[in-house]
């Protein structure tokens, strides 16, 4: 097994033999399902993940930080990740491992939203295009606020710190997102539909898999990773 799969082993162990995941999962799933259910679904009266998937570019600004900000930071500052390092591991596998560890409890949370997806076919006829297509669009756009979230624990000692920066960081993409509907056309308006984070995932949840909003997401996800990579290494020369 290769040492990023260990140490996304050990971070997920470490997830789950902790109350942390659960608690971040449960409220997670149950203010969604909330949000949904309550101020979507029933005032529109329609069998669709519409609703859901409209809340998740907000709702993933609050879930990535608190998955992710402990993943590197703590290892600072209790010492532990000079020893991660002395092991023959790699930085860069060190920083996919925290990565892919973060993105399975993602994938868990996701695959409990599923259960709305279920009630909402039992009242009605769901439209599978758009609800796969919304759900892999969920990954993908969860896998960019991931990684944000990794950069920003790699670059403190104090997880508090890491988890208000990948939160300024995921408000700030989101912001620039919504505010391309206030924009006059033209190259601002092009610019900031192309920088905001939530803007590349309405195209997907509506079934339409456009490889420039696929890009997007994986170039967030390794710019995002390389300079953590970046400021682990940046330690050999502090």
């Amino acid at each position: 097994m290769s040492p990023a799969m260990v140490i996304a082993r050990r971070e997920i162990n470490a997830y789950f033999n902790s109350p942390v995941a659960y608690i971040v999962v449960a409220a997670f799933t149950i203010i969604a399902g909330g949000i949904f259910f309550v101020f979507k679904f029933f005032l529109t009266q329609e069998a669709s993940l519409r609703g859901f998937f409209e809340t998740m570019p907000m709702l993933f600004m609050f879930l990535a930080p608190a998955i992710t900000m402990r993943l590197i930071a703590d290892e600072k500052a209790s010492g532990t990740l000079e020893l991660l390092i002395t092991m023959p591991v790699r930085d860069w596998q060190v920083v996919l491992g925290k990565f892919l560890a973060a993105m399975a409890l993602l994938a868990t949370t996701l695959a409990l939203t599923l259960v709305f997806a279920i009630t909402v076919r039992a009242l009605g006829p769901v439209d599978r295009g758009p609800t796969i297509g919304g759900y892999l669009g969920l990954l993908l756009m969860g896998g960019a606020y991931m990684a944000i979230g990794v950069m920003s624990s790699a670059f403190t000692r104090s997880s508090i710190v890491a988890c208000i920066v990948a939160f300024v960081i995921s408000l700030g993409l989101f912001i620039i997102g919504q505010a391309t509907q206030y924009l006059p056309a033209g190259p601002l308006q092009g610019f900031a539909a192309f920088i905001g984070i939530g803007t590349h995932f309405d195209n997907i949840s509506r079934g339409i898999i456009d490889t420039r909003d696929v890009i997007y997401y994986v170039s967030v996800m390794g710019i995002c990773l390389l300079l953590a990579t970046l400021s682990l290494e940046s330690r050999r020369w502090s």
